[in-house]
């Protein structure tokens, strides 16, 4: 199993939307989820100091070859509807690898 945290920008304008959704996700989605191995997974959402709002994103793998889950999980239809009714709603860190949407964030401490 690996540990995955990442971080990206919410909307000021979109935080209320963006919690409705997620207090309902499609189930066709989280199977999709569950499918690609992915478990243990949550979004936080916090204002910082410079006035805007960020989600942290956190999630364990626990599959063989997390490029083709990933892979599986982008070229699900469902999965492609959700992600375009989100990503309104997100602003992309400006310094984010090139690719990315949410930001990989690197792990630095872990206690169980």
């Amino acid at each position: 199993m690996k540990r995955y945290g990442s971080i990206i920008g919410l909307r000021a304008g979109k935080i209320d939307e963006y919690k409705k959704l997620h207090a309902a996700v499609w189930p066709d989605v989280l199977e999709q989820i569950r499918n690609s191995n992915i478990r243990n997974y949550s979004i936080f959402l916090r204002q910082l100091p410079d006035g805007k709002y960020y989600l942290f994103s956190y999630f364990e793998y626990i599959g063989e070859d997390f490029g083709a889950d990933m892979a599986a999980m982008a070229e699900d239809p469902r999965t492609q509807e959700w992600w375009a009714v989100c990503k309104p709603c997100q602003e992309p860190l400006v310094n984010r690898a090139e690719g990315e949407w949410w930001s990989d964030m690197e792990e630095v401490f872990h206690v169980d």
